[in-house]
């Protein structure tokens, strides 16, 4: 009976990430300039990403797409209160179904942190925002809402991933902030860069 109730199990799994992958293809074939690739994040990256919110009080996900990565919080990190940011409403409804005791908020990134409340907690942004693809408009505008936000206190972090091995974003608001290249993970498609931002 137990191992009816695995397979079963394991059998809904694949089912429901065949759903969200074949939704996220549709989506990057449809706006690729906002998505930035053409399948989920692999369970490394994923993975390699959650280890970079270590030591976090509170984690907010920018860019959660299928939810890779937010599953890989969700086990890495479960008593962390996670905030997942989605632009595109048909993701933020799948991502509100699949996590329904996390706060999802479809809403651009840069909107949510210009009014995020002050506080003195370690945050960590988790982000798959495709930077390097983005409308120079989103992306200059995101990027200098990350940079304020990071800068607001000095526990703050941010951890991205890029299909190159160069910095997500170049940094626009002066000294104060620099890029560490965490890892690389080669068990994606394409392989990527885990990058943080953070104080010197």
């Amino acid at each position: 009976m137990q191992a009816l109730h695995w397979l079963g199990r394991n059998a809904e799994g694949r089912a429901h990430t065949m759903r969200s992958a074949t939704a996220f293809m549709m989506l990057a074939f449809a706006r690729p300039t906002m998505v930035g690739a053409i399948w989920p994040s692999s369970r490394h990256l994923a993975h390699a990403m959650a280890r970079g919110a270590e030591g976090a009080r509170r984690i907010v996900e920018l860019g959660a797409g299928t939810g890779a990565i937010t599953e890989a919080l969700c086990e890495r990190h479960p008593e962390v209160p996670t905030t997942v940011v989605e632009l595109q409403p048909e993701l933020a409804e799948r991502l509100r179904e699949r996590f329904p005791g996390m706060t999802v908020l479809q809403a651009p990134a840069h909107e949510v942190l210009e009014v995020w409340p002050e506080g003195d907690e370690p945050v960590a942004l988790v982000s798959s925002l495709p930077f390097r693809s983005l409308p120079p408009r989103w992306r200059d505008g995101t990027s200098r809402a990350i940079e304020r936000f990071l800068r607001a206190q000095p526990d703050r972090r941010l951890i991205q991933y890029t299909y190159q091995p160069r910095a997500p974003f170049d940094l626009q608001l002066g000294d104060g902030l620099v890029w560490r290249k965490r890892t690389v993970v080669w068990r994606n498609a394409p392989p990527a860069w885990v990058w943080e931002l953070g104080a010197p």
